[in-house]
Protein backbone atom coordinates (compact mmCIF):
# COMPACT_ATOMS: atom_id res chain seq x y z
CA UNK A 1 0.00 0.00 0.00
CA UNK A 2 1.28 3.44 -1.16
CA UNK A 3 1.62 6.54 1.67
CA UNK A 4 -2.18 8.32 1.83
CA UNK A 5 0.08 11.42 1.18
CA UNK A 6 0.99 9.83 -2.11
CA UNK A 7 -2.12 8.93 -2.96
CA UNK A 8 -3.66 12.22 -2.25
CA UNK A 9 -0.69 13.72 -4.55
CA UNK A 10 -1.49 11.37 -7.28
CA UNK A 11 -5.56 11.82 -7.07
CA UNK A 12 -4.84 15.84 -6.98
CA UNK A 13 -2.54 15.45 -10.12
CA UNK A 14 -4.87 13.79 -12.70
CA UNK A 15 -7.92 15.56 -11.66
CA UNK A 16 -6.04 18.82 -12.29
CA UNK A 17 -4.76 17.13 -15.52
CA UNK A 18 -8.44 16.19 -16.69
CA UNK A 19 -9.79 19.74 -15.60
CA UNK A 20 -7.13 21.27 -18.16
CA UNK A 21 -7.91 18.77 -20.37
CA UNK A 22 -11.81 19.53 -20.29
CA UNK A 23 -11.06 23.19 -20.33
CA UNK A 24 -9.22 22.84 -23.67
CA UNK A 25 -11.60 20.57 -25.18
CA UNK A 26 -14.56 23.71 -23.85
CA UNK A 27 -12.35 26.24 -25.66
CA UNK A 28 -11.47 24.85 -28.91
CA UNK A 29 -14.19 21.89 -28.94
CA UNK A 30 -17.03 21.92 -31.10
CA UNK A 31 -19.34 21.63 -28.29
CA UNK A 32 -21.21 24.90 -27.26
CA UNK A 33 -23.51 23.74 -24.72
CA UNK A 34 -22.18 25.05 -21.47
CA UNK A 35 -24.50 23.15 -19.21
CA UNK A 36 -22.94 19.79 -19.92
CA UNK A 37 -19.61 22.01 -19.80
CA UNK A 38 -20.01 23.06 -16.26
CA UNK A 39 -21.31 19.92 -15.51
CA UNK A 40 -17.97 17.86 -16.48
CA UNK A 41 -16.31 20.90 -14.76
CA UNK A 42 -18.16 20.10 -11.15
CA UNK A 43 -17.99 15.75 -12.08
CA UNK A 44 -14.25 16.65 -11.85
CA UNK A 45 -14.21 18.25 -8.89
CA UNK A 46 -16.99 16.31 -6.79
CA UNK A 47 -14.83 13.48 -7.98
CA UNK A 48 -11.34 14.38 -6.17
CA UNK A 49 -13.04 15.89 -3.22
CA UNK A 50 -14.54 12.36 -3.07
CA UNK A 51 -11.53 10.21 -3.18
CA UNK A 52 -9.51 12.86 -1.04
CA UNK A 53 -11.66 12.77 1.75
CA UNK A 54 -12.06 8.69 1.35
CA UNK A 55 -8.42 8.05 1.73
CA UNK A 56 -8.45 10.20 5.37
CA UNK A 57 -11.55 8.19 6.33
CA UNK A 58 -11.13 4.40 5.29
CA UNK A 59 -14.33 2.08 5.97
CA UNK A 60 -13.70 0.45 9.54
CA UNK A 61 -13.74 -3.81 9.64
CA UNK A 62 -12.44 -3.34 6.27
CA UNK A 63 -8.66 -4.25 5.72
CA UNK A 64 -6.44 -1.82 4.79
CA UNK A 65 -5.12 -2.89 1.81
CA UNK A 66 -8.48 -4.31 0.47
CA UNK A 67 -9.99 -0.77 0.90
CA UNK A 68 -7.52 1.05 -0.36
CA UNK A 69 -6.91 -1.38 -4.02
CA UNK A 70 -11.06 -0.61 -3.97
CA UNK A 71 -10.39 2.65 -3.77
CA UNK A 72 -7.72 2.68 -6.11
CA UNK A 73 -10.23 0.51 -8.83
CA UNK A 74 -13.33 3.39 -8.46
CA UNK A 75 -11.00 5.94 -9.08
CA UNK A 76 -9.55 4.32 -12.07
CA UNK A 77 -12.94 3.62 -13.28
CA UNK A 78 -14.21 7.06 -12.71
CA UNK A 79 -11.47 8.82 -14.72
CA UNK A 80 -11.76 6.39 -17.46
CA UNK A 81 -15.97 7.70 -17.11
CA UNK A 82 -14.57 11.34 -17.25
CA UNK A 83 -11.96 10.74 -20.13
CA UNK A 84 -14.88 9.10 -22.40
CA UNK A 85 -17.02 12.74 -21.52
CA UNK A 86 -14.00 14.99 -22.46
CA UNK A 87 -13.75 12.73 -25.65
CA UNK A 88 -17.28 13.32 -26.44
CA UNK A 89 -16.93 17.64 -25.97
CA UNK A 90 -14.27 17.75 -29.11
Amino acid sequence: MAKKRDLKQTINYICSELFAEAVAASLYGATTNTESIEELFSTILITRNDFVKRISHPEPGMKAKKYYDKLIMDFNDRVSDIIDQIGSLG
